[in-house]
């Protein structure tokens, strides 16, 4: 979806509430219109200062029209919405820009599932690319409105580095977008592998805590040639048999980090193929429904 429209010029976040409010209450002028742009981010923009700025935005609309029906975003920006049966009003952006618009819920939700089955690509043949899909994280947590009857399901990735490439976006996206919308929440899921039956690899991020990964070792022997073979792999320490890896003030870049590091331990262990795994527990604070559509792997 494109969010730049036709004005470049943000709203204030008391002018983006009161907008938000004509929006939920009386969308019919303005169905399927151009978002307005709340924020204009400058090119130099950090993925901290981008929070920040959002941050304002996000709590003058809530403290208007109230918590959204689904909390989420994509690989670009937030995508959170305020939903019932006729209606979707859409907080949604990219880097350089964030816009609130109203669209008629099963015309949005029709363009999103097509999107979704083409995998973010231009047809079926091309490559899965969850930088393009329209969320790759969704979060129900039955507030006002009308929750979806279905939910999304983005295509399955078609070899590990298409998995990595789409957890490094995942990750990104939470360490810039899960604080503004759900605070010191945190978010995780584990993955197992068919391969490495019984062997349990956290993943999570939170605003307290940062990004942490967690590999489940205690079969494996507790050793110096052990622990060089860890440590080359990207683990940094090791607890009651448990190799983990921590970035507290996580950019990007340590979210592709992570995603290489997780990559790295599933393949040493004997993964070769996304189907082989699942993402189990997927949870945000153990309150509501968390979907990872752009994870590319079953959960």
């Amino acid at each position: 979806m494109e969010y730049r429209g036709i004005h470049q010029t943000a709203l204030t976040p008391a002018d983006a509430a009161e907008f938000a409010r004509m929006l939920h209450d009386a969308p019919g002028p303005h169905l399927g219109r151009a978002p307005v742009p709340v924020l204009v981010h400058e090119p130099d923009t950090t993925p901290a200062g981008r929070r920040r700025a959002l941050q304002e935005v996000y709590d003058a609309i809530v403290a208007r029209i109230g918590e959204p029906t689904l909390y989420g975003g994509s690989a670009e920006g937030p995508s959170v919405r305020w939903r019932d049966g006729r209606r979707i009003v859409l907080l949604a952006g990219d880097r350089q820009q964030v816009g609130l618009s109203v669209h008629d819920t099963l015309t949005l939700e029709g363009e999103e599932r097509r999107a979704f089955e083409w995998g973010g690509a231009w047809s079926g043949g091309e490559p899965y690319d969850p930088a393009f899909l329209p969320y790759v994280w969704l979060l129900d947590r039955s507030g006002p409105g009308e929750r979806p009857t279905s939910r999304q399901g983005g295509r399955p990735a078609a070899d590990l580095a298409q998995f990595q490439y789409g957890l490094q976006l995942l990750l990104a996206a939470w360490v810039e977008q899960l604080p503004v919308q759900v605070g010191t929440d945190w978010a995780s899921f584990c993955l197992t592998s068919a391969v490495d039956r019984g062997r349990q690899l956290l993943v999570s991020y939170s605003l307290e805590d940062g990004l942490q990964a967690s590999i489940d070792d205690r079969d494996g022997e507790n050793n110096d040639d052990r622990a060089r073979t860890m440590l080359a792999r990207g683990w940094q320490s090791r607890d009651r048999g448990w190799w983990q890896t921590d970035f507290p003030d996580p950019g990007p870049e340590n979210a592709a980090d992570l995603a290489a590091l997780v990559v790295t331990e599933l393949c040493a262990r004997g993964t070769r193929a996304p189907e082989e795994l699942r993402a189990r527990d997927v949870s945000c604070k153990d309150r509501g429904e968390l979907w990872l559509p752009g994870l590319g792997v079953r959960h």
